[in-house]
């Protein structure tokens, strides 16, 4: 994995300072711009995190060359500097023992000031003493709260949903259901469909932050003498994911003996096909004003993309528009299910091939976890939804969807078996390192489908940001917390 960092510019002309002292930090400044210049280039794309370090030391010696004190010599200054500099020159195996020496003490010294600023008492007057003993509260709750204590307070703070809120979204998904399930019934009788119901994180409590999401399933009812799943690994596209519904029997059953035989094409179930005629049917077709008007709520497809989205928001229009209440988000999700094979139709998953259907490990994967933690009582699916909301809340870690996490807790618990309570900390330090681990080889292998690599859709720019927040998290674990 390669670590980038932001390119250090200097402005000579903007300097003014005079004399020996203004020569002395032209000359700093020349050396620092050749080196950053040609780093690149002496380190190879393989050496980007001894750039890393030499960035970092080349600040040190700004800082230090221009805010010296009048008692301290500035060559003693500048000789640290070089030296954290030298371990550019060094053999990889040297670099990789340098790491945790230079970077990780920087940055455990920049997190220790920041959590030690929060710790000072801010001059302030009495009357705004009074007025925030909150923020006074937290400040010294975050220096004297354990690890493991902080974890517990950030679960319950900022992942874990309010019971009242899961209820309200909940409660608006299964009307919108209803709503739907009947204007169907009565427009298009003949469709085969089985029960719509809710599924995906807001019902088996896994989602974080706020409950600002859900999934309306739409079991399509296939005859199973007309229809044959194909695994993905069988099909052309030998994509894991990526399967394909084929109608057979075409000899003794021609086409139109099944209603999804309009959907077809070269021979197969079409996905985008469905999905398209479910936009049309429901999202452009339903009186969205009239439901708003019987819900007490503002409901309104979200059209011009490859899925089937609703956005609701309470009140009515002229409310809706000034309510501080985040929006509910529901994505209607065609389903067809064969046992324990659950595929959906996700164009924005499978494109460009119009006929793939999505194979959803997330039944598999939510199961798993929850039959690990009910035989020995663990914490898998806590550490699970705390490490969701630190990716949600931190800019950095925002593209690590819940897929790569809830794997990676798969795959640590075959080797750990204590996901107790009391190693929580230790477990959530490790997801950390492991993270780290799989970022550097660019890989997170599926638990179910070793072939899938979950990482693959990041782009290099986001691996390097999400490597640097967790190297600077496996010293001060804190920052993700915040």
């Amino acid at each position: 994995m390669h670590f980038h960092f932001s390119r250090l510019t200097t402005k000579k002309e903007a300097m003014n300072f005079q004399g020996s002292r203004r020569r002395g930090e032209d000359g700093i400044a020349m050396v620092i711009d050749f080196l950053l210049s040609n780093a690149r280039l002496v380190l190879g794309v393989g050496g980007a995190a001894m750039l890393g370090i030499a960035t970092l030391a080349v600040k040190r010696l700004i800082e230090r060359a221009g805010r010296a004190a009048d008692d301290e010599k500035v060559e003693q200054k500048m000789a640290e500097s070089w030296e954290e500099l030298s371990l550019v020159s060094a053999s990889p195996t040297l670099i990789k023992k340098g790491i945790e020496g230079v970077v990780m003490k920087h940055v455990a010294k920049a997190a220790r000031q920041q959590k030690a600023d929060l710790c000072q008492q801010p001059q302030m007057s009495s009357l705004e003493e009074q007025s925030k003993p909150e923020s006074k509260s937290k400040r010294l709750q975050l220096c004297v709260l354990s690890l493991q204590e902080r974890l517990q307070q950030y679960y319950h703070t900022r992942a874990a949903l309010a019971p009242h809120e899961v209820q309200r979204a909940q409660s608006l998904a299964l009307d919108i259901c209803t709503e739907i399930q009947g204007f169907l019934h009565s427009r298009h009788p003949d469709m085969p469909l089985g029960e719509m119901n809710l599924g995906g994180s807001l019902l088996d409590d896994l989602q974080v932050v706020s409950a600002d999401h859900a999934c309306l399933l739409v079991p399509l009812q296939l005859e199973a003498s007309l229809w044959r799943l194909i695994p993905g690994e069988e099909t052309l596209l030998t994509h894991p994911l990526h399967w394909m519904v084929r109608r057979v029997n075409l000899e003794y059953f021609p086409r139109g003996r099944s209603y999804w035989d309009r959907y077809l094409v070269g021979g197969y179930l079409s996905a985008e096909a469905v999905v398209n005629m479910f936009s049309k049917a429901v999202m452009e077709t339903i009186n969205w004003p009239s439901i708003s008007s019987t819900l007490d709520c503002l409901v309104r497809p979200v059209l011009g993309g490859p899925d089937l989205r609703l956005e609701i928001r309470p009140g009515n229009e002229k409310e809706g528009a000034d309510s501080i209440d985040q929006p509910l988000f529901i994505s209607m999700l065609p389903l067809l299910r064969e046992g324990d094979v659950a595929l959906t139709a996700q164009p924005e998953l499978t494109s460009p091939w119009v006929n793939a259907w999505h194979l959803s490990l997330y039944p598999w994967e939510t199961q798993r976890l929850a039959q690990l933690d009910a035989s020995d009582d663990g914490y898998r699916r806590r550490t699970l939804k705390i490490l969701k909301a630190a990716c949600r809340l931190n800019p950095a870690l925002r593209p690590l969807e819940a897929a790569p996490l809830a794997n990676l807790i798969l795959h640590l618990s075959d080797s750990e078996s204590d996901w107790s309570e009391s190693s929580l900390d230790v477990r959530f330090q490790q997801c950390i390192t492991e993270l780290i681990g799989y970022l550097e080889q660019e890989a997170l292998h599926s638990y179910f489908k070793p072939a899938v690599n979950l990482l693959s859709g990041l782009s290099e720019d986001q691996v390097d940001q999400m490597g640097f927040m967790l190297y600077c998290a496996v010293s001060e674990p804190e920052i993700l917390l915040i």
